[in-house]
This record gives C-alpha cells, structure tokens and sequence, in this order.
C-alpha cells in the first residue's frame, strides 16, 4: 500500500516494513485507456481521420505527461537521495569510513565539527549540534541539538525532537562530543524512506486525498454521464435492431465515447494551473494544487500570533525583580539591574550558540542576553582550559559579565553553563546548570511561563502581586517570562533540578502588531470569514493582540472559559493532558476566537478549516497543525516548505486575502468549465441522437472540427480569466448535484435539444427539402440537409455555451478582462456565421456540408440560434442558479439543527467573544 510491504521476519516475530519504488502508471491513467478503447472503436467505423488527429493528441498528451513524471521523478530522487561519505564507529571502536547506503539502525555516526548534511535519523549522544532544519519545518533560525538523557521510557523521535538530528537537515556545527572537544556522536534510529525526510518524500509520492464535495461530486456527475450514455445505447440499439451486429454494436458502443467525456476531468483543471501560475507571480508557492479549490469556499482562518499577527522580534520592555517584600520597581533594562541570581539568571538560561563569531539562537533568548550585558564564550579546541577553569566539569558555555566589572563590594562571577535541558512547548520551561570558578556555587536556573514557573517554586518566594502583576502586564500586550534558580548538585538530573525553585522575577518583552493585521482582518470580516487566533501565550496577552489588530472590537464583551483539566504530576508540575482540550464542547469552538496556551498537539486536534502559522522559533511545533488543516500556509523565504501546502514569501498575513480572491476565483471557472464540458457531451449526444434517428450521422471533418478546433481551444482560454479585486461576502458554490445546479443544465439541455429539432422540422418543412436515400445508413448518406442544419445550430450552441457559462461577478474579472478569450469568440462566432451563410464549395466539401441556397433559411437558422442564446442566458442570470449556494435537503436539515442547537444556547445572551 503506497509503496510499503509488511515481511515477515521470523526471528524477529513480527512484521517489518519495506519500501518499494513507485511505478510510473501514466498511461493506465483511466483517461488514456477511455482514448485508446475510443480511438480503435472509430478505427473500426473507419472514422480514420479524426481517429488519427485524437491518436496524435494522445500520443503528445501522453509524453508530455511521462516526460513531467519523469521530471517530477528526477527532482524528487536528487532531494531525497543523499549519498555520502560517512564515518562509524565499530564496536572495537575502531573508526571506519563507509558510504550512507551502508549505514543501519544501531551504527554509532561520528558527526564533524564542521558539520555535515545528514542522510539519517540518528540520537544525539555526545556533544552539542547546530541544526538548520528549514528543508523539513520551513524554520530558519538553527536549532541546537542537546544529547539525549538517559531514561527508563522508550525512545521515540517524537518526544524527544531536541535530541534527534533529522536525515536531509544540514549540521552547521557539532562540538563537545569527542575527545578535543570537537564533533558529536550520535546512534543510527532510521535510514531510507523510515526517517522524517523519507516521511515527507513518501506524503510528496502518495499525498493524502482530499476530501472536498467539488470534486466528490465530479465523480457522481461522470456516472450521472454514464447513466445518459447507457440510455443513449438502449435508445441506439432500438432504433437500429434492423441493421447488421457489427453496425449496431459500433453504434451503440459510439455513444457512450460522445456522453461521456474522457477529457473532462483534465478540463476543469485549467482554472486550477492558472491560478497557481498567477499565485506564484505573487510569492505564494504551492505544492498541492489541488487545494487551491478548497481555498474558495474557507469561512474560518486560525492565525498563530507571535510573528504572523505580530512582529518576529522582541524588544525588552522591562524587569522586575522579586524580594521579600514583593516586586521591585520596574527596571527598563537587564543590564541596569543589581549583581543577583535574577541578572545572572538572565544572562544565563538560554541555548544560544556562537558561529563564526556570531551569536545565533532565539530572537527572544538573543534580545534577552544582549540585554544584560554579558558576553558569551564557547570553549575551543578541547575545552580544557575552560575545564580546568570551571572545576573539571564540560563546560557547555561560559557566560562572563562586562570587564569582569565590581558593583561596591560585590564582584559579579563569570558562569560557565554545564548542563542544558532545551525549551519545551510542551513544559513551557527551559533549565540549565551553571557553576562558577572552581566548579563553586552550582545552581539551576529555569525560565518560562509564569504560571508554570510559579507551580514549580515554593510558594512562599512567589510575590503575592504575582497575579495582579501578570494580568497587568499581559494586557498591555506583552510577552511575560518567569525566571527562577535554586541552588544544587551539578550533577542533578532534570526531574531534581525543576522543583523546589525560589523565585526570582519577571521579563516583560514588547511584541508589535504588524501594521498589515488590522487591515487584513478588516478585509477578512466583511467578506464574512471569520477569523480566529491559535496561540502559546497568555491569553491577556493573546486578547490584547486581537484587539490591537481588529479581531476583537474594542466595545465587545470577553468572556474568559477555562477548561479544567484532570492533573498528574510530569517532573513535579501540573501537566494538561492533550485529550483535556476535548473537554471543551461543540458550541464553545464554535464561538471561541481566542484559543491560549495551546500546546502543538492541541493546535493539531483543533483541525481547522484554515490554519496559518509562521516560520519562527519553535516553528516545528506547528507543523502538524499546518497538515491538519485543510489548507496551511507557511511564511517564509524559501520557495517551498514540505510543512504545508503553500509558501508566502511575504512575511505577514496580505497574502490571506489573495489566496482566497484565487481559491474562490479558480473554483468559479472549475465548475464553469466542468458544466461546459458536459453540455458540450450533452450537445454531440443531441446531435447524434436525433441524426441517427433519421438514418445519417456526424460527419468526421465536422467531429474533429467541433472537438479540436472549437470547443477544446475555447475550454483551453475560459479559465484565464484573474480574480475579483475585492472579497465579497458570499462564497461559490462547490456542489455540483445541488438542485438549482441540476436544474440549469436540465434546462440548458432541453433548450439545446429544442434547438437541434426546430432546426430540423424547419428543414423538413421547406418546400425545397429533399429526404434522404432510405437505403443508406449513417455517413453514407452525407451530405444532407438534416445533417446541414443540425451541424449550424449545434456550432453556434458550443459557442453560446461557453458565454453562458463563463461566470465573472462577484468573485472574478468581468469577461472583458480575459481578452484572448473574448477575442477567440469573436472569431468562433464569426467562423460559423461564415460556415452557415456561406462556407463555399471546398469548404462544404471538406467538412461534407449541404450546399443550400435559401439565404432567408439560413439567416432563420442564424436568428435560431440567437434565441437560444437569449433563453439560456436568461436561465443562468436567473435567481434560480442564485439559490445553488444552498446545500442539499438532508445536509440542510442537519445544518438547521445544529444552528438551532447553538441558538437555544446561547439565546437571550450579549456574549460576543469567548476566549481560552
């Protein structure tokens, strides 16, 4: 299934996994087969002309499709296969070099200094690794890897991504873990296609289906196609039982190549390719084009805050430091606090890394360090010197304070970091340990949330303002961390170091809307799609934000819902269980705009219709909500991020209101070209109904005519047509079984088939008609009049369809922007004007015309077709399609009742926001 097999393995007693490569079945591609069967039944009705032309299209079609495949193929075998030269560790611990093919579960890997791009899974066991892992999250800013802990509970690489360097991620650095300081080792846990790379090739190979009515429906319409083709068969068999087997089985089995067509499904992806066209000429990549549909019917987008909403960095607003007495007063800067655990705290609690001279990390952790002070120093060669400096102990990194300056009496230490246990969104803590000289006065320190920073120290080192003092300042809008220390064994392991912490205080950072929010959510609301914001943060701090931007309007009532979860105790410290956001009811998600201190699994369960999040720190913790969605959006500068279905290269929220002006707009011309392609079925099954019926048939000249040169090039420029410049409050309609939908193309059918036959009566009524030769059957009687005059009326119908179709307001250009289009029409229509007034010998002979000479006949056909354009039209305009928003009965009834369910709750209240 997808590529994988399950063996067997005896030994091991249980089912292994094992990838096989994918076949390239472009050309069993039921479209290709329906070509092929097509084609060798009109070689049969020796129909070789048009037999050979959809022969040669085929064939082209059919190549350019292997040769994008393979294409396709290519580029994907170059990024996931890596083959390199790596160096393992035997279990003599002799050294050898082998290539990455070679390399199993269990290897032991030594990692460079210089870093290296890993063609693995491997656990990180000794030493320290810069990673830049933007190929698998999209996050650009590099993230240090720490060595795994050892523990009773199993590895997996999910619970301990901190630990885990991920094949196709390129190591910038790895110091540490080897005898001199330098390099990492690390354990081999996946190769091939079983690591998070051969995770995202395989989704690339076998993407998840999509779930959208649109094209569910699509499917039920081709059966519904079917069903017609089946009586067209019945209705053929009858009327020519009396000619011979192979006659009528040829005829019979004709109709079902004219009902239904085996070129829709490639139609209605025009619109599709040309929206992704125009999406990228804006800076928005996608990858799973499919999705752009599903973007114009999204009523719901969910908007992570830091960096989306607001600005990627951070500016230090202030600290306050805890006492006895309570909080000090405000210090606008790190740098101008007292010599204390708070200010070393600060300058030491934190996984930035030194490259090149540069400092690299966190936003929020480099702000942080820059601004108390402090320099940070990073031990060269084999650390020794820092060893012996700091007591003997591995010396991680070394905090020193500026010019190793006294305050008074009071000399500040530099503090070498000799434990790190990284930041987890899950804990929503960090900690380190740190010694000073002589490997003296060890102590922990922890920064994060400060409700959870709280929970983990003694109660009474915990101000008793805290409270007040957090809900102040959250909502002012800033971003408050906690910080905490105690003293310890340097040896301590995590769960000894985070408890029994005093408390220390405060960081208040600043976190700018960005000035494109507001603007888009205005844009957002009107058009009636409702917006909602997903974050980790506090929720004062969260609803601030709404306000500030727009979503929550400044004279609108918040009304605060807290779930209160079940509690264990993970490392001594209240932990909500993922399945605890459950708790919340149907009609709470329903109205909630503000989601807060939402843990990455939770952002998961929430599976919104919309969810867009940014390239930021910690940004790997949002990819699974960005593949739950429907549609995901990634900002960031890479061409293309494998976290989701589309990158914006625009690094704030403007590009929200484009991709649904797209999605609506490409949705729009899908369904007008689907609806299109099935009268154009429906309009060759007319003609060769009614002409079979009267003994004669299409001509081939005038198959391939209508087929190639008319309806396949009009279909090919309906779609180009751009976007509305404006949101509007509706949305398209998506179903294409709603009754109004069915309704309009019963209708259009009836005027097409009323149409073919008033052309044919009137023919027959002229004095001048002469009937045809009762002896012959099908193109042997060609040309003829009731061939003639169902040819002009049906050319004209195909064109007239596709004006009919072609819809525009609200949701894109008006047709006189598309002007290829509107140009080829002009064209079209003239050419059949030409056709029926006046096609001349060599063209009546080439396409098997009737010559008639009734000026006046001609111009009533003209005047004919003209009518029924007025009709359809008339149709289509209509209130009646109007109404094709509305979902089917049984859907209705469900709606209704759930709307009802959420009136009667909330019926009576003023509540307008419910935040979490």
């Amino acid at each position: 299934f997808e590529g994988l097999r399950y063996v067997w393995v005896d030994r091991k007693g249980a089912f292994c996994r094992v990838r096989y490569g994918k076949k390239c079945n472009a050309i069993l591609n039921p479209f290709y087969v329906f070509q092929m069967f097509s084609i060798v039944l009109w070689m049969v009705d020796h129909y070789y002309i048009y037999a050979i032309c959809i022969f040669i299209v085929s064939v082209i079609s059919i190549t350019i499709s292997l040769y994008e495949t393979r294409k396709q193929s290519i580029t994907l075998r170059n990024m996931a296969q890596l083959i390199t030269t790596v160096t393992i560790r035997r279990k003599s611990g002799e050294e050898e070099c082998v290539s990455s093919v070679e390399l199993v579960p269990g290897d032991c890997l030594i990692i460079p200094q210089e870093g290296m791009l890993l063609p693995c899974d491997a656990a990180l066991l000794a030493g320290e690794c810069l990673v830049n892992e933007s190929m698998l999250t999209g996050e650009s800013v590099p993230v240090l890897k720490t060595p795994l802990q050892a523990s009773d509970r199993k590895y997996s690489s999910d619970t301990e991504r901190r630990h885990t360097l991920f094949s196709g991620t390129q190591l910038i650095q790895a110091k540490g873990g080897r005898p001199g300081g330098v390099g990492a080792v690390a354990v081999v846990t996946s190769t091939g296609f079983f690591t998070a790379k051969g995770d995202l090739v395989s989704s690339i190979l076998y993407p998840q289906p999509i779930d959208f009515r649109f094209y569910r429906d699509a499917v039920k319409f081709l059966l519904i196609l079917a069903l017609v083709a089946l009586i067209g068969t019945i209705y053929i068999f009858v009327v020519l039982y009396r000619s011979n087997v192979s006659e009528l089985v040829i005829r019979s089995l004709d109709i079902v190549t004219i009902a239904v067509p085996p070129a829709l499904p490639a139609a209605i992806t025009t619109g599709t390719i040309y929206a992704q066209r125009r999406l990228k000429q804006h800076g928005i990549f996608c990858i799973s084009p499919p999705r752009i549909n599903i973007c114009g019917k999204v009523s719901l987008f969910c908007f992570d805050k830091t960096g989306t909403l607001t600005e990627e960095g951070l500016d230090v607003w202030g600290v306050m430091e805890a006492g006895p007495a309570g909080f000090s007063e405000l210090v606008p800067e790190p740098r101008l606090l007292p010599p204390g655990h708070l200010k070393s705290g600060l300058a030491c609690c934190h996984t930035v890394a030194l490259l090149h001279g540069q400092l690299l990390g966190d936003p929020l952790e480099l702000k942080m360090v820059e601004s108390t002070g402090w320099t940070l120093q990073e031990p060269d060669g084999d650390g020794s010197v820092l060893n012996a400096e700091f007591g003997g102990h591995k010396v991680l990194a070394v905090m020193r304070p500026p010019d190793q300056q006294a305050y008074g009496a009071v000399s500040i230490p530099a503090m070498a970091i000799v434990q790190r246990f990284p930041f987890s969104s899950a804990l929503q803590r960090m900690s380190v340990v740190t010694v000073t000289h002589g490997g003296r006065s060890a102590l922990a320190f922890i920064k994060g949330s400060p409700e959870m920073v709280a929970s983990l120290c003694h109660t009474q080192t915990v101000p008793a303002q805290f409270s007040s003092k957090l809900h102040s300042f959250s909502s002012e809008g800033l971003r408050v961390l906690a910080v905490a220390y105690k003293p310890l064994d340097v040896n301590s392991n995590l769960r000894e170091v985070e408890k029994d912490m005093r408390f220390l205080g405060l960081l208040m950072m600043k976190n700018l809307v960005k000035p494109e929010s507001a603007k888009v959510i205005n844009i957002l609301r009107k058009a009636n799609v409702r917006s909602i914001m997903v974050t980790g943060d506090n929720v004062l701090t969260a609803v601030n934000v709404a306000k500030t931007c727009g979503m929550v309007g400044s004279d609108e009532k918040v009304i605060f819902v807290t779930a209160t979860p079940h509690t264990e105790y993970f490392d001594s410290a209240p932990h909500l269980h993922a399945n605890d956001f459950n708790l919340l009811s149907l009609q709470i998600l329903m109205r909630a705009t503000i989601f807060a201190r939402m843990a990455p699994d939770q952002k998961t369960q929430l599976k919104v219709i919309f969810i867009i999040l940014t390239v930021k720190y910690y940004g790997a913790n949002d990819c699974g909500a960005l593949r739950a969605a429907d549609v995901g959006v990634s900002l960031s500068e890479a061409e293309a991020s494998v976290a989701s279905p589309f990158t914006s290269k625009t690094e704030n929220i403007s590009c929200v209101p484009l991709l649904i002006r797209e999605g609506r707009c490409s949705l729009v011309t899908s369904f007008s070209l689907f609806r299109y392609m099935a009268l154009y079925s429906l309009i060759q099954f007319c003609s060769v109904i009614i002409l079979y019926t009267v003994k004669t048939s299409i001509a081939d000249p005038q198959f391939l005519y209508f087929d190639v040169l008319l309806v396949t090039v009009l279909a090919i420029v309906m779609g180009r047509g751009g976007p509305s410049e404006e949101l509007y409050p509706s949305r398209p309609a998506a179903s294409l079984l709603a009754l109004p939908v069915l309704g309009s193309l019963f209708i259009h059918t009836c005027m097409i088939a009323l149409g073919q036959l008033a052309a044919l009566f009137i023919t027959t009524s002229e004095e001048w008609y002469i009937p045809l030769n009762a002896t012959e059957v099908g193109t042997a009687n060609l040309p003829n009049l009731e061939n003639t005059c169902v040819f002009d009326i049906s050319g004209f119908q195909y064109i007239i369809m596709s004006v009919v179709l072609t819809k525009s307001y609200p949701h894109k250009k008006p047709l006189y922007h598309n002007m290829v289009f509107l140009i080829l029409l002009f064209i079209q229509f003239g050419v059949m004007t030409w056709l029926v007034l006046y096609p001349g010998p060599a063209i009546s002979w080439l396409l098997q015309l009737y010559n008639i000479s009734d000026m006046n006949f001609k111009l009533l056909l003209v005047s004919l077709a003209a009518l029924n354009f007025l009709i359809c039209f008339v149709v289509e305009v209509s209130d009646l399609y109007g109404a094709s928003q509305i979902p089917c009965p049984r859907t209705s009834v469900k709606l209704c009742s759930k709307i009802n369910e959420i009136r009667h709750l909330y019926n009576g209240c003023d509540r307008k926001l419910v935040t979490f």
